[in-house]
C-alpha cells in the first residue's frame, strides 16, 4: 500500500491536493494511506518550502501548488 502525505498548514490548496489524490485512487480502486502533515518543521525537513508538497514512500514528487490530475494519476 502506496503511504502518501500532503504537506501543508491547512490551505485551500492543500485540501483540494487531499480530495484529488482521493478521488484518483477511489476511481483506480487503489487503497492507500494519505496522512495530512501540518507541522511546519517536519514540512521542512522534506526541503519543501513552497505548499502543497506530496511525498509518496518517503519521496516528495510534488511541491507548490496543487497538481494536475495527470500527474496524480501518473503516480498510480
Amino acid at each position: 500500500m502506496q503511504e502518501f502525505k500532503v504537506l501543508g498548514t491547512g490551505c485551500a490548496n492543500c485540501r483540494n491536493t487531499i480530495a484529488l489524490i482521493e478521488a484518483v485512487a477511489k476511481e483506480k480502486g487503489i487503497a492507500i494511506r494519505l496522512e495530512k502533515v501540518e507541522d511546519l518543521p517536519a514540512i521542512m525537513g522534506y526541503g519543501v518550502m513552497s505548499t502543497p508538497g506530496v511525498v509518496i514512500d518517503g519521496t516528495v514528487v510534488h511541491a507548490g501548488g496543487v497538481p494536475t490530475r495527470s500527474k496524480v494519476e501518473s503516480w498510480f
